[in-house]
């Protein structure tokens, strides 16, 4: 099974693909697209992303080591496949604290300073397994602490991307993360199943922590632009509240996780049964298995230069649905044909995979302001590795119950439906052309006292003339705003219609605090936030509106 922090996007867990030799080549087409390649012309990028790719083969070759430590020690099948466990388990327990992390500290600095913790932990380990003094126990425990660093890391990674990248160039840096990943993957175990062979486990501990060291350095020559200090810091609790309700109440984001579970609940059947097909029904030593993983590793090499043509030609929908259909076919070669031909079938799983992928995470990049980037990113990840994990587990299942062939035309079946849902649920038309950009038409208070900045809730109330001949034209445009004062940090959102005055109705709803209201008003609200309540407005007498606000008074019970 992949890596479930490789679904995101470029700067990931598994890696980054090496590809200097193209970065002179022509990176804009006739057409004004830019190529697959135009995000390697950045200095800091490439920096970054090389320091990356080091770092994730460093990360595959310990996986490796450890696993081979266990065998050693005699540990049970049961401890050897909790290394994995213990590497991704921190994903699923922190994501979303992870998120907030990344959006409200400097996320250069974090990084530089998870990194070093990183650092710190793999020297730890390698020192005692060179010493003698390591148990399989504490080799658990430290894949935990190091699993804990990439959890932590992985929000704000993605997150830096539109800082480094032009927005036009997101899809392409997607594209390439998605395909660093198998080829992280693919060198990784083999470099240090050769290491482990020459100067055992230690000399592989030791190489990791100084991959991690190499984020460091890269991370350093960024010099970061100064960003404008906040208001004042979120606490953490409501960061993540005010995160959650920007995902449930942002349509765009929503249909994109909807896409993610659709797809990779079921392609997962792959990667979680491709070892027992391997040994099992291919009759495949641990060489061949390699060589099956390869297979799919270049075909997401392949489909950088594939996709970025594609895309030219055909909607993001059509090709989410190309892929679901093309994967299918991975399933259905396993069972029924024998190795050598259903290798090209594995290539092209591997084609489908990264484009499906890179799809989704940058039309995510491109839906998510700046404000909270981090924390739908992180629900991103949280939902792609949840979709996997619980694909391999369901299609694991099956296979055991019913057998290999049964499993995999189970995953089949269901793929070539997700292809078909895209009819009815697909990518939303605005999906990465809303302009993110910071609103200023949200009217300034006229303020007899300058409220504390922890007094609240506050109420906010804005009062609009309707002609009853608008009124549901009106109430049907509120649907918008609604979602918009929601998706900014406000709740309890209500529309009420005055029973003494017909053509006045009342939008009312409430800010945790006086700090949160600003934010919602002068770093949250967007220019698409702002079209759809001058919408709203033109139904109305004059197009306009009455604002009033009100904090919350503590009375004595």
């Amino acid at each position: 099974m992949l890596c479930p922090i490789s679904l995101s996007g470029w700067f990931c867990q598994d890696g980054l693909l090496s590809v200097g030799f193209v970065v002179n080549q022509v990176h804009a087409h006739a057409n004004g697209q830019p190529s697959a390649w135009a995000p390697l012309r950045n200095r800091v990028y490439r920096h970054l992303l090389t320091a990356q790719f080091g770092s994730s083969i460093g990360t595959w070759m310990q996986s490796v080591a450890a696993q081979w430590f266990l065998i050693e020690k005699h540990s049970s099948d049961v401890i050897v496949a909790l290394v994995q466990t213990a590497s991704l388990g921190p994903t699923l327990l922190f994501g979303l604290f992870a998120g907030a992390l990344a959006d409200l500290f400097d996320r250069r600095r974090l990084l530089i300073v998870l990194q070093t913790y990183a650092v710190l932990v793999a020297l730890a380990l390698a020192v005692l397994t060179y010493l003698g003094r390591l148990s399989p126990t504490a080799l658990l425990w430290f894949t935990v602490a190091i699993g804990c660093a990439s959890a932590l890391t992985a929000p704000a990674w993605q997150a830096i991307q539109p800082e480094v990248v032009p927005r036009e160039q997101i899809t392409a840096a997607a594209t390439l993360g998605s395909v660093s990943g198998n080829a992280a993957r693919a060198i990784g175990p083999a470099i240090g199943g050769v290491i482990v062979g020459l100067s055992g486990p230690a000399a592989v501990f030791a190489i990791n922590a100084v991959s991690f060291a190499g984020i460091i350095v890269a991370l350093l020559t960024w010099k970061r632009p100064t960003q404008r200090a906040p208001l004042e810091r979120e606490h953490f609790g409501q960061a993540m509240i005010t995160g959650l309700m920007f995902v449930r109440n942002g349509p765009n984001i929503r249909r994109i996780l909807v896409r993610a579970v659709l797809f990779l609940f079921p392609a997962s059947g792959v990667f979680a049964l491709l070892p027992v097909a391997a040994a099992h029904r291919w009759h495949l030593a641990a060489d061949g298995y390699g060589v099956a993983l390869g297979a799919i590793g270049v075909g997401a090499v392949l489909a950088v230069v594939v996709a970025a043509r594609l895309r030219r030609r055909v909607s993001d929908n059509a090709l989410l649905a190309a892929s679901a259909a093309a994967y299918a076919l991975a399933p259905v070669a396993i069972v029924s044909l024998p190795f050598a031909a259903a290798t090209p079938f594995l290539v092209l799983s591997g084609m489908a995979w990264l484009i499906t992928l890179a799809t989704l995470n940058a039309a995510a990049q491109l839906s998510l302001p700046r404000w909270v980037m981090a924390r739908g990113l992180a629900v991103y990840l949280l939902v792609a590795t949840g979709s996997q994990a619980i694909g391999s587990y369901v299609w694991g299942a099956v296979a055991t119950r019913a057998g290999l062939h049964v499993a995999m035309l189970g995953s089949a079946m269901a793929l070539i439906v997700v292809a078909l849902s895209v009819v009815v649920l697909p990518l939303r038309p605005t999906t990465g052309t809303l302009s993110v950009e910071v609103s200023g038409a949200w009217p300034t208070p006229t303020l007899v006292f300058e409220p504390c900045p922890h007094d609240g809730p506050v109420l906010v109330t804005v009062r609009y003339q309707v002609p009853p001949e608008r009124r549901n034209e009106f109430i049907e445009a509120m649907q918008a705003v609604r979602r918009s004062r929601l998706r900014t940090g406000g709740h309890s959102w209500r529309l009420y219609h005055s029973v003494g005055q017909p053509d006045t109705l009342l939008e009312r709803f409430t800010v945790a605090s006086w700090t949160e209201f600003e934010r919602q008003r002068t770093e949250r609200w967007l220019e698409y936030d702002s079209e759809g309540v001058n919408k709203a407005i033109g139904y109305t007498v004059d197009c306009a509106r009455q604002h009033e606000y009100f904090v919350a008074v503590r009375v004595r019970q």
